[in-house]
C-alpha cells in the first residue's frame, strides 16, 4: 500500500505538470495518495505490535512501509506546520508601500491565464512585515542598464520563464521583468514581477511574487525572493 501510495502521488504530480489548468483533479489524486499512505502507516503500526507480541517475521516489511509512508506524509506535515507558523497570504513584495505592478501586456496576460494578482490589503501587508522582516528592496551600486542585465542573468539562472520585459528608460525611467516560476513538487505556476528603478548612482530592485492557486503560500513566495536576492549577489560577485 505504501508503494502504491507513492505511485499514485507520482501520477498526481505528473498530472499537475502536464495539465496545470486541472488543479483540483491533481490535488484530488495527491490527496488520495496521502490517504492510502496513512492507511499503510496504520497497518504497519498494527503489524509492528503483532510482531512484538508474537515474535512473527516481517519486520523488514513493516520498517519499509513506515519509511515509504512517512516519506510521502512528511511534505503535508511540513505544510501544516507552516500554515500555523506563517500568516494566511499568498502575495509577497519587497515594497509594501508601493508594490510592483504586474504587466498587463497581451503576452503577460496570456501567460497568467489572464489573471492579474490583485492589490494586497493593508492588513496583510502588516502581517508580512511581522512574518518576513528580511524581505526588503535590493539596492545595487550599478547604473540602471547594468542592473537590468544583472537581473536578466539572475532570472535565467533561477530558471524562470520571462513573459514580458522593458528596459529602464523612457518617461518614467523604470524597467520591469515579468516571469513565471513553478513550485518544486507539483509544478503549480506562480507569477513574479521585478521593478528596476534608477536612483542617484544606484538602482533599486523590487520583487513581487504571488501564488496563482490557494490562499496560503506556506512561505514559498518569500523563499523565492530570498533565493533570487542570493542569486543576484552571486551574479554580482562573478562580475
Amino acid at each position: 500500500m505504501a508503494v502504491f501510495a507513492l505511485a499514485v502521488a507520482g501520477v498526481g504530480a505528473a498530472l499537475a505538470r502536464i495539465s496545470p489548468t486541472d488543479v483540483l483533479g491533481a490535488l484530488a489524486v495527491v490527496a488520495a495518495a496521502l490517504v492510502v499512505a496513512l492507511v499503510a502507516l496504520l497497518f504497519a503500526v498494527t503489524g509492528a505490535v503483532i510482531i512484538w507480541r508474537t515474535g512473527r517475521g516481517g519486520l523488514s516489511h513493516v520498517v519499509g512501509a513506515v519509511f515509504l509512508a512517512s516519506l510521502l506524509l512528511a511534505f503535508p506535515a511540513y505544510l501544516a506546520v507552516q500554515s500555523v507558523r506563517l500568516p494566511l497570504m499568498n502575495d509577497i513584495s519587497t515594497d509594501l508601500a508601493d508594490p510592483p505592478a504586474y504587466s498587463r501586456s497581451s503576452a503577460a496576460l496570456a501567460a497568467r491565464g489572464p489573471r492579474t494578482p490583485p492589490d494586497v490589503p493593508e492588513t496583510l501587508r502588516d502581517d508580512q512585515r511581522r512574518a518576513y522582516p528580511d524581505i526588503q528592496p535590493i539596492i545595487l551600486d550599478l547604473e540602471a542598464d547594468e542592473a537590468f542585465r544583472l537581473v536578466q542573468q539572475a532570472v535565467a539562472a533561477r530558471g524562470w520563464r520571462v513573459v514580458d520585459q522593458t528596459r529602464p528608460g523612457g518617461r518614467t525611467g523604470v524597467g520591469h521583468i515579468d516571469a513565471v516560476d513553478r513550485t518544486a513538487i507539483l509544478g503549480f505556476p506562480d507569477d513574479i514581477t521585478i521593478r528596476i528603478r534608477p536612483l542617484a548612482g544606484q538602482t533599486r530592485i523590487d520583487v513581487r511574487s504571488a501564488s496563482r492557486y490557494g490562499r496560503h503560500d506556506f512561505g514559498t513566495n518569500a523563499n523565492r525572493i530570498r533565493r533570487f536576492a542570493a542569486e543576484l549577489q552571486t551574479q554580482l560577485d562573478a562580475r
